[in-house]
C-alpha cells in the first residue's frame, strides 16, 4: 500500500503539473494540445541535465539544474505554439497535434547526437540518470519522497494565487473569455497569449522531467511519455479549468494509473489474474467515462481556440 501511495502521488505530480500548464494556455485563449510534445522535450532538458553535471553531488543544486533545463526547454518549444497560434492565426489544434508527432523525432535526434558526441559507438536514444536520480529521493520509512512532489504542491499553490489574487490572472482570464473587451480598456491580448503558452511550457516541461523520473532510472525517448499529455488534458476539462479541482482529479487519475505499477503487490488484485494491459488502459478508460458525464457542463473560456482579431468586434 506504501508503494501504491507512493505512485499515486508521484503521477497525480505529474498531471497537476502539466494540467495547470493547459489551464494557464486555456484561460489565454490559446488550446494546446501539444502538452504532450511540450513533456517529452521539458523531459530531454532535464535529462540532457542530469547527464552534463553527473559530478555534481549537491542535492539542491542538481534539482535547480534539471528544473531550469526542463524549464527552458519546454518553454522554447511552446513557442511554436504560440509563433504559429498567435502571430499567424494557424488552427490551434492542427498546431498541437504536429507539435506531439515531432517531439519525439526530434527528441531522438538530439538524444543520439548527444551520446555519440561522448562515445562515438553509442547511438542509442536512452538516456540514463541512476545516480543522479538518487538525489531527488529522500527515503522515509518504506516510502520514497521524491522532491518534485514538492515542488508539485508548492507550483499548485503559486499559480493558484497567480491565477485568481492577481491583476496579471485577471487580465489573463479576461483575454480567454472576451478578448475584444480586454483589448477594450488597454489590455494587450497577444502578449497576454504569449504569456499563458509560456507557463504552459514552464509547467509542462516540469511535468515531462517528473514523469520519466517516476520509476526508471532511464528513458527511451522514441516511446514518448505514454499519453500523459493527452491525460493532462482530460485532468484539466474534468477539474473544470480550476487549480484545486485539477488538484483532486490529479489524484483520481494517478491512483488508477499507479494501478499498472503495483496491482501485483496488492493481494486480491493479484489473485483476480487480469493482465497488466488492462491496468494500463484504466486511466483512460476512466477519462472517457468521467468526460462523458462531466463535459456538458463545461466551464471552458468562452474565446479558447479562437483566433484574436484586434479589428473584429
Amino acid at each position: 500500500m506504501i508503494l501504491l501511495l507512493q505512485y499515486t502521488i508521484i503521477f497525480a505530480s505529474v498531471l497537476t503539473l502539466v494540467a495547470l500548464g493547459g489551464c494557464f494556455s486555456e484561460h489565454s485563449g490559446v488550446i494546446n494540445l501539444g502538452l504532450e510534445g511540450i513533456m517529452v522535450m521539458g523531459a530531454l532538458g532535464g535529462a540532457m541535465a542530469m547527464n552534463m553535471f553527473s559530478s555534481v553531488s549537491n542535492p539542491f543544486l542538481m534539482i535547480l539544474l534539471v528544473c531550469l533545463a526542463a524549464v527552458i526547454f519546454g518553454m522554447l518549444y511552446s513557442c511554436l505554439l504560440a509563433v504559429a497560434s498567435i502571430n499567424f492565426n494557424a488552427d490551434q489544434t492542427l498546431v498541437g497535434t504536429a507539435m506531439n508527432l515531432l517531439a519525439t523525432s526530434v527528441a531522438a535526434v538530439m538524444v543520439r547526437a548527444f551520446n555519440s558526441s561522448r562515445n562515438p559507438d553509442d547511438v542509442s536514444t536512452i538516456l540514463k540518470y541512476v545516480n543522479q536520480k538518487k538525489l531527488f529521493i529522500v527515503r522515509i520509512g518504506g516510502f520514497e519522497f521524491n522532491w518534485m512532489m514538492l515542488i508539485a504542491v508548492v507550483l499548485l499553490v503559486v499559480m493558484y494565487i497567480i491565477l485568481y489574487k492577481t491583476k496579471f490572472g485577471l487580465r489573463l482570464r479576461a483575454c480567454g473569455e472576451n478578448p475584444q473587451a480586454a483589448n477594450s480598456v488597454g489590455i494587450d491580448v497577444y502578449k497576454m497569449r504569449w504569456a499563458g503558452v509560456l507557463i504552459s511550457g514552464f509547467l509542462g516541461g516540469l511535468g515531462g522531467i517528473t514523469y520519466i523520473m517516476s520509476g526508471v532510472s532511464e528513458w527511451k525517448f522514441e516511446a514518448g511519455v505514454a499519453g500523459f499529455g493527452f491525460l493532462s488534458l482530460a485532468v484539466m476539462i474534468f477539474g473544470q479549468w480550476k487549480p484545486q479541482r485539477i488538484a483532486l482529479a490529479a489524484v483520481l487519475f494517478g491512483f488508477f494509473r499507479a494501478l499498472s505499477n503495483v496491482y501485483t503487490g496488492i493481494g486480491f488484485l493479484a489473485a483476480l489474474n487480469i493482465p497488466s494491459s488492462v491496468y494500463n488502459m484504466l486511466p483512460y478508460i476512466i477519462s472517457l467515462v468521467v468526460l462523458a458525464f462531466t463535459s456538458r457542463n463545461s466551464a471552458a473560456p468562452k474565446a479558447e481556440g479562437i483566433p484574436y482579431d484586434k479589428g473584429q468586434r
